[in-house]
């Protein structure tokens, strides 16, 4: 299944959590929601029997199925589903099914669980059958708007990841707001591509909160041959772009020498094109000195153009990490 250009709107990195669970007795629900792959480690026990790499529910005796809600980073328009069982064998969800339903904003989370706030529950996904230590994919039956869903496992069990792949919906009133952090995993923007990762991945510059230390940063390996690292962003709409935030906090003797940003403004939706294209990208800001462990904050005075972007470029010389990217603008109708 393809999910060229569509966002996992159920990690926990754009934002998604958990808010209620009707038993973790194995293994953490919050677990399924990471955006890394499952991994196994053989003699990994806790108080609960073997540790798990996913949400696996206690064994049930009373002919009732497990079950969670889901509070999604921004609402969402949902199209295929990866049900991921790796390393669940014997102890893997026979079948499951999702609900969606789309509530204002606001809404607290107990009106969310308890139905009060909720004007209908519509059907993502069937009841489908699962098969263990597989990747199960499957289409969404609905093209609606989901803020919340609720997963059912029959009747009990465990997976390792659920990821949800669609777009974040258009808010027109939000769109227009200026001062908006256009790249943010939470105005749905996505990480498309870096050519090196080795300490700390591309999308973790795109975080709200603040960081955490190095591994919350994006950090590549120190480079031994000619050029430059660089990573590609596709933004959830085309935006203007006012001012660049760049944070290399915690990053002090492994911070880049500079940095600069392209941009393009682009329909291609095949990521490979979009990177092969990407070094005839125009210039948004060129070469700039960074400085160890701060925040630099670029004005628009300092900026070489105001068009419209779907796309960015960022290059540091000749390596090294930085914690967070911000492009503060406004979204802008796509014309």
């Amino acid at each position: 299944m393809d999910y060229d250009g569509k966002i996992n709107v159920t990690s926990s990195d754009f934002g998604s959590k958990v808010i209620y669970c009707s038993d973790e007795f194995f293994a953490d629900s919050c677990r399924m929601l990471q955006n890394n792959e499952a991994v196994f480690i053989e003699d990994k026990y806790d108080e609960h029997g073997k540790w798990m790499d996913g949400w696996e529910t206690r064994r049930r005796r009373d002919g009732k199925n497990d079950f969670c809600y889901i509070r999604l980073g921004s609402k969402s328009v949902i199209n295929d589903f990866n049900i991921d069982t790796s390393y669940f064998t014997g102890n893997f969800a026979p079948a499951i099914s999702i609900l969606g339903c789309c509530v204002a904003g606001g809404i607290t989370d107990d009106r969310v669980v308890d139905g009060s706030a909720v004007d209908e529950w519509f059907d993502l996904l069937t009841k489908e059958k699962l098969a263990g230590d597989s990747s199960n994919t499957f289409s969404s039956n609905s093209n609606k708007s989901v803020t919340h869903l609720k997963v059912t496992l029959y009747p009990d069990g465990g997976i390792a990841r659920l990821r949800a792949y669609g777009s974040v919906c258009s808010d027109d009133n939000r769109y227009e707001v200026k001062g908006t952090n256009v790249i943010s995993k939470e105005s749905g923007a996505r990480a498309v591509f870096a050519n090196d990762e080795h300490f700390g991945c591309l999308s973790n510059i795109l975080e709200k909160h603040e960081p955490i230390n190095m591994a919350d940063g994006w950090e590549t390996r120190r480079r031994r041959e000619p050029g430059n690292d660089w990573g590609i962003v596709a933004l959830a709409k085309p935006a203007i772009v006012d001012e660049i935030m760049i944070d290399t906090k915690f990053f002090k003797g492994n911070y880049p020498d500079t940095f600069s940003i392209c941009t393009t403004c682009s329909d291609e939706s095949d990521d490979k094109t979009l990177i092969e294209q990407s070094n005839s990208w125009d210039k948004l800001i060129g070469r700039k000195k960074l400085e160890m462990n701060q925040i630099h904050v670029f004005k628009k005075s300092e900026l070489l153009h105001q068009d419209k972007i779907t796309h960015i470029r960022i290059d540091i010389f000749p390596d090294g990490g930085i914690s967070r990217l911000k492009l503060i603008g406004n979204f802008i109708n796509h014309e």
